[in-house]
């Protein structure tokens, strides 16, 4: 019942906005058509005046409600319609201010349609035009909040992917060491809970402070410098950030880092290289990444069968957080894979 009196009021309101603009807007039409008429020298100018802001605005009015029946099975209202009612508007404007030069005298009824005509089209093509403007601009507002929860939706699915990705990859390398070197284990599982505790608890904003998500990388490296060893050849050079005002989508850089640890670690080579560059550049985050790979050993089914599973998710995520403001470029080389990653600043 509240909702009807509601609803009711509602309606009341605008109807009263309604009939005060209108009244308002009467005033300044009808004296721009005595104005006109006048320059024209038609008879009885502020009678004409007024019969034909009456009848501007009442088209106004049953322009709309035309309208309104044309749109309500349409979904979007095509452009080319508006363009075409703000034309027809231009041309009767335009044919109000020349038809005097293409009086017919001996027709006395068709110069009064002359006049009239225009004025009946003027207002019936406004009002069309002024609903069918309103329901375009509301339509594509409403598939905007509608892509953008879609867009939403997609985002947190994707985020809430990593972790158990980053757990299960992670799991598989500590079973191997857990049989090879199994000392190793008590270390590598309190890094470990302190990397789930970031990723579970603290990266569910949809940006995070840099340096945060910096410290999360700098001891997911300690994790696998302590998993890999003697074996391990790293160069890092990553820009200090100290404050909070510079921030970046989460769990982003570390997917690539993960996968050069991932995949290097099956070079063929007795050494394991991985270089990492990180710094702010004017307005931008620019990322670069240098990692050993075998291709050969990448391409057996032994490797991992979604290994392609967090670069696939994190150009999604690049997409729907960095649209039009990233560059991500890839080289896969027969024993080098390098990442160079350019963000805008948010």
């Amino acid at each position: 019942m509240n909702s009807i009196f509601n609803t009711s009021n509602k309606e009341a309101a605008q109807t009263g906005i309604y009939v005060v603009l209108t009244a308002a807007a009467c005033v300044p039409v009808f004296f721009g058509i005595d104005t006109y008429l006048n320059m024209i020298g038609a008879a009885h100018d502020e009678a004409v005046a007024t019969a034909a802001t009456l009848v501007i605005f009442g088209c106004i009015y049953i322009g709309r409600h035309l309208a309104t029946i044309w749109s309500a099975r349409r979904r979007e209202i095509p452009k080319n319609v508006l363009n075409g009612l703000a034309i027809a508007i231009a041309v009767c404007f335009v044919w109000l201010f020349i038809h005097a030069d293409f009086q017919f005298h001996d027709f006395p009824g068709i110069n009064l349609l002359l006049y009239w005509i225009p004025f009946l089209t003027i207002g019936l093509c406004t009002g069309s035009l002024v609903k069918l403007f309103r329901m375009s601009t509301r339509k594509e507002l409403e598939a905007a909040k509608t892509q953008a929860a879609q867009s939403q939706s997609e985002l947190h699915l994707l985020q809430s992917q990593l972790s158990p990705h980053f757990l299960f990859n992670t799991l598989n390398n500590m079973y191997g060491l857990s049989i090879t070197q199994h000392e190793k284990i008590p270390q590598l599982i309190l890094k470990l809970s302190d990397l789930l505790r970031y990723s579970v608890y603290e990266a569910n904003e949809t940006y995070v402070p840099l340096k945060d998500e910096l410290a999360y990388i700098h001891n997911y490296i300690d994790f696998e410098q302590l998993r890999i060893g003697d074996r391990l050849e790293l160069k890092t050079d990553i820009e200090s950030i100290t404050g909070t005002d510079i921030r970046i989508a989460p769990m982003l850089l570390i997917v690539f880092i993960e996968n050069a640890f991932k995949h290097s670690k099956n070079t063929v080579e007795p050494k394991v290289f991985i270089e990492i560059r990180l710094k702010i550049w004017g307005n931008s985050i620019l990322f670069y990444l240098k990692n050993s790979h075998s291709r050969s050993a990448t391409n057996e089914p032994t490797v991992e069968k979604h290994s392609g599973f967090g670069l696939a998710n994190v150009k999604k995520r690049l997409q729907l957080l960095y649209p039009n403001q990233h560059d991500l470029a890839i080289e896969n080389e027969a024993t080098y894979y390098t990442v160079n990653l350019r963000l805008n600043l948010r």
